[in-house]
């Protein structure tokens, strides 16, 4: 495995670490800036709005640059936003910050992830992105914690300029550990980049995505609440259990890397279904502890961890450029969204129990965008590094 492909992962931990920050510190941000906890609630949604909005078309600015060059651009705009967030003094400027970097965060996952495609062998290009996502995982089961640590012991600036810190580092990193690339010619410039998405097939494949991420972060957005009010454990117990289900996802991410390759959407056939059980499974079991783990680990096991299949499938339908990667971490984003939203307005009508159910039936909508591309399995495929279309899918 490529020396940068791990270099990538600590650019996207620093992303991902930037965009929890706020989840962990939000009632010392609402006092040191003067506003109400829901006010600071906004923060999120605008970053993961940014995100999925915005993302894209910095990506396409920034696609007449060689990969390298565009990263080490991306940082320095993010470091720029946290910098902005660390020194605000208003929520209008802290609202800012959170804009400029989450449009910043998005965009480097799509340049990074292609980046790794091309630097990568074709028959690894499966576990060399899962290797990468590892920086997302790491991210929730690290990044979080530490950066809430920070913030309680030092201050909640401390926790941005923390980040700073890291993306100065994975930023040097950057400069040292990735090779240089010419950007890929695609022959066609932007618009053949925009034609790709003219495809159907690329639409079932961003879809699937959206909601397997949507049936995940229904269930996982409100795991404090379901935890403790219907499982019965302490507030202080709820953070281990959050730990261990980042380690979940971390052994989840790399098995599904070793098979997204030959066996793409097989994989994406049975996580979805597993973890439609999963969330069942936790909806029908909540009141009992030693299930609700169970299934609380089944789901860190196999939700967020089909990124690395979901990508291989994207690039497979579509190409492996910047363009598409970045969009499809714009589905990913609208996933999130959509299931954390959903799920607060199906707990207001029924209970702490209801986005675990929502979760499994997005989860068995997912399944059937994937059902049509299992009954029509062909012959093994290679992702294109240059933006060419497949014509077959690995099965």
């Amino acid at each position: 495995m490529p020396r940068a492909v791990h270099v990538l992962a600590l650019g996207i931990f620093a992303m991902v670490t930037s965009e929890f920050v706020v989840a962990g510190l939000m009632p010392q941000m609402a006092d040191g800036l003067s506003v109400t906890i829901p006010q600071i609630g906004y923060l999120i949604t605008a970053f993961a709005v940014a995100m999925a909005v915005g993302g894209p078309f910095l990506t396409m600015a920034l696609m007449k640059f060689p990969p390298r060059t565009a990263l080490l651009t991306l940082f320095v705009v993010f470091l720029a936003g946290n910098v902005l967030a660390a020194t605000a003094t208003g929520y209008s400027t802290m609202l800012a910050a959170r804009i400029v970097t989450g449009i910043a965060a998005q965009a480097f996952f799509g340049v990074a992830i292609s980046l790794c495609v091309r630097i990568t062998r074709p028959e690894i290009r499966g576990r060399a992105i899962a290797v990468a996502m590892n920086g997302l995982m790491l991210g929730t089961l690290l990044g979080l914690p530490i950066s809430t640590l920070v913030g309680e012991r030092f201050g909640w600036r401390a926790a941005f300029w923390t980040i700073g810190l890291i993306t100065v580092v994975a930023a040097a990193a950057t400069w040292f550990g990735v090779p240089r690339v010419e950007r890929a010619d695609s022959g066609g410039g932007i618009r053949q980049e925009i034609g790709v998405f003219k495809r159907p097939g690329l639409w079932s494949a961003l879809s699937t995505s959206t909601l397997i991420i949507g049936a995940t972060f229904s269930a996982f957005s409100y795991f404090n609440p379901i935890l403790t009010e219907l499982t019965g454990f302490s507030t202080g117990t709820v953070p281990l259990l959050l730990i261990a289900y980042g380690a979940a996802t971390v052994v989840g991410n790399n098995v599904v890397g070793r098979f997204a390759d030959r066996h793409t959407v097989p994989v994406l056939a049975v996580g979805l279904v597993l973890n439609a059980v999963f969330l069942a499974g936790f909806a029908l079991l909540a009141d009992l502890p030693a299930p609700a783990v169970l299934c609380m680990m089944g789901i860190g096991l196999v939700g967020v961890t089909m990124n690395p299949a979901m990508a291989t499938r994207v690039q497979r339908t579509g190409n492996a450029g910047p363009l598409v990667n970045t969009v499809h971490s714009s589905f990913i984003t609208l996933g999130i969204i959509l299931g954390s939203s959903l799920g607060a307005l199906v707990i207001d009508a029924w209970g702490l129990r209801a986005p675990l159910w929502l979760g499994a039936i997005m989860a068995l909508a997912g399944l059937a965008t994937v059902l049509p591309d299992l009954a029509r399995r062909s012959a093994p495929a290679v992702i294109p590094a240059s933006g060419a279309a497949e014509q077959a899918e690995r099965a």
